[in-house]
This record gives C-alpha cells, structure tokens and sequence, in this order.
C-alpha cells in the first residue's frame, strides 16, 4: 500500500517542512531588498511604513477578492508547508487552500489594470494553477503522495511567492500599499 503520509519525525518530512518555511522567508527578504537598497541611496520618499489599508478598501472589489484569497493562501498554504502532511487538519486545511487559490486565479483573470486593459503574460500563471489544481486533488485523493507534493509545492512557488512578488514592482497597488 502506498505511503500517503509523512511522520513529522521522519527526516524527508522535516527537509520539506524546512524547505517550505525557507522559502518564505527568502521570499520575504527578496521583496524587502528593492526597497531598502533604493532607500540607501537617498531615495527617502521609498521605505517601507505601516502598510496603508485605506488603498486596499479604496481598490475594486475584483482586486480586493483576489488580494483576500491570496494572503488567505499564503497564510494556509504555508501552515501546510510546514505541518505534517496526510492528517485530518491537512485534509481540512488543504480544501481551504485549493479553493483560495481557485478564486485567486479566476479572480486574477478580471485584473487587467496593469496592462491597459489587456491580459499580461502574468496570467499564464493563473491559467496553469486552474489546471494544475484539480490534477493535484486528484493525485491525493488517488494517494499519488509524490506527484501531490511536486503539484502543490509549484503552485505554492510559483502561484503564490514567484507571482506574489511581482505584485510588489514599484506602481502596482501592494507597492503603494508598503512602500508608496
């Protein structure tokens, strides 16, 4: 019978956990980093501040949906990265997740703010996490633990942190919102 869950004493457990949180925390000081160096070079209009919420409530509804699904995901997302793997609280948590980053993709395909009105190559990543998520639940629910990690690992990265961070480039809301 295949294995469908990891010990959190085993050591290929802990590594992904530890991967997981390691790549928050790069993720986390690769956004910082733009906005520190540009601060060092007397650039005093640019540092980062309490974050300004009135420009999230003054945002569309589209954006602020996708913006509450996604920190929803990132929040989930990286409790599950880090927790053990195949328990009840996974199960329960994973379906929370998957659904968060359904309406995150869906709800991205509505923002075309950027791109004067148009869609950008950025939604590309959202037309491959509305493929790649079923086939993750499917892997699951058929206990293909291997091909379940590997999917949701790259949504993970590349959904959340990878386009995450490009909600951060100088101009876009999340930028205003921490450093404008």
């Amino acid at each position: 019978m295949p294995q469908t869950s990891l010990s959190m004493h085993e050591p290929r457990a802990r590594r992904f956990r530890l991967l997981g949180v390691a790549g928050v925390l790069v993720a986390t000081t690769a956004a910082a980093v733009p906005a520190l160096m540009l601060r060092d070079r007397g650039l005093d209009g640019i540092v980062p501040h309490l974050p300004n919420l009135a420009l999230v409530a003054a945002a569309p509804l589209k954006i602020q949906i996708h913006l509450t699904a996604a920190v929803t995901a990132l929040v989930v997302g990286t409790v599950l990265m880090i927790g053990v793997k195949g328990s009840a609280l996974h199960r329960g948590l994973g379906w929370t997740w998957v659904v968060a980053m359904a309406l995150t993709a869906i709800s991205s395909l509505f923002i075309h703010e950027m791109n004067h009105g148009a869609m950008s190559w950025i939604h590309l990543l959202s037309g491959w996490t509305i493929i790649a998520l079923p086939i993750a639940v499917y892997a699951a629910r058929r206990h293909k633990v291997a091909l379940h990690r590997r999917f949701m690992t790259g949504l993970f990265v590349g959904g959340l942190i990878v386009a995450g961070g490009f909600a951060f480039i100088p101009g876009r809301l999340l930028w205003r919102v921490f450093f404008g």
